[in-house]
């Protein structure tokens, strides 16, 4: 049995909502049952996936504000969304929106950079912009500050008899700025979100400096590292920068013969491309964790990112079905955070 130096404080996971084209509506069901049958084993947070012109979520926000209505204590986020995609002063309305609807229980996780394929969809997702649009860090800034509530016209007040106008985004949430997130893959980007005043999200996807011997763990230690030296000198900061892990673990505990099987396939597919940097960037992936829960204890407390954070949002496995995802869940909360040191939530108790 695997003895933790801490315990793991948060423990949420991650899924992607793949559905079926063919009945996209059973998809999104089946995605808001396993946020709260989370709620129900007791976990501190359920992420989303943003998925566009794919079988899987492409607005993550009308679905936290569905399991904002369904559930009560457990926390919502993004995992991330690409701000390529998105008008800041829109998307920060709506997640303002959803974060009252939530009772403050929304934490968006955001990344900027040119959308994938944007030859493919530059037309359609801007017509006569293009060329112009800047995917630039200066993006998410403008999305944090409008969330933040800082001015964006000088124009307000009464108009007419019933008219009434504000000079910064409405509907405001307060404490919204203080629960972004910002996806990270390399020291760069680490370095800039502590700087300025987010949260890190580190996933199964970094890209190493080319100094860096290509060891997936300890380059993600490094990041970490690097962003909470950042976060600690940071003019932006808003107390103690929080920092998840998001690697794919597939406890097999309670799982059938059947559903073994399954997933060592699964993991057998994906394994090759974990043993060398992958494409111009040497993107690297971390291996998928599978075995029973100690197993994957024992292998998290091996490992040097694992070792640096004290929540995680465990990755649920692409393309496998619903009972698949409630047994891993079931046994993440039953077994394998127990053996992290982590407690589960008590029904009706609030988060943190």
């Amino acid at each position: 049995m695997p003895h933790p130096t801490r315990p793991l404080r948060k423990l949420g996971f991650l899924t992607i909502g793949l559905f079926d084209p063919a009945d996209p509506a059973a998809g999104h069901e089946s995605t808001l049952q396993i946020i709260e049958r989370g709620e129900r084993l007791g976990f501190d947070s359920a992420w989303l996936r943003h998925r566009h012109l794919q079988f899987g979520i492409s607005s993550p926000i009308a679905v936290m504000a569905a399991a904002s209505q369904r559930t009560s204590r457990i926390e919502l986020g993004t995992a991330v969304t690409p701000l390529g995609w998105e008008n800041p002063l829109r998307l920060a309305e709506d997640l303002a929106t959803v974060d009252l609807l939530a009772g403050g229980r929304i934490n968006p996780g955001l990344s900027v950079g040119e959308p994938m394929h944007y030859d493919t969809v530059k037309h359609e997702l801007y017509p006569d912009t293009s060329e112009l649009e800047d995917f630039s860090y200066a993006r998410v800034d403008r999305l944090a500050r409008l969330i933040a509530g800082e001015r964006v016209r000088d124009f307000s007040g009464r108009q007419g008899v019933v008219e009434e106008f504000s000079n910064r985004v409405e509907p405001h949430s307060p404490g919204l700025r203080n629960r972004l997130w910002y996806g990270v893959g390399s020291r760069k980007s680490a370095v800039w979100a502590g700087a300025n005043g987010f949260n890190l999200l580190s996933s199964s996807v970094i890209f190493p400096e080319a100094d860096q011997e290509p060891d997936f763990a300890r380059v993600q230690q490094s990041q970490i590292r690097a962003f909470r030296e950042a976060a600690a000198t940071s003019a932006h900061a808003h107390g103690p920068a929080r920092v998840s892990q998001g690697l794919v673990v597939i406890p097999t505990d309670s799982a059938s013969p059947g559903q073994r099987e399954k997933y060592q396939r699964y993991v057998e597919e994906r394994t090759p491309r974990t043993r060398a940097p992958q494409g111009p960037k040497g993107m690297m992936f971390a291996p998928d964790l599978i075995g029973t829960s100690d197993e994957i204890a024992e292998q998290l407390y091996a490992h040097a990112g694992f070792r640096e954070v004290d929540e995680v949002a465990f990755a649920l496995p692409f393309s496998f079905d619903h009972e698949d995802y409630l047994q891993i869940l079931t046994d993440i909360a039953g077994k394998l955070g127990p053996a992290l040191g982590w407690a589960p939530a008590e029904v009706g108790q609030d988060s943190p």
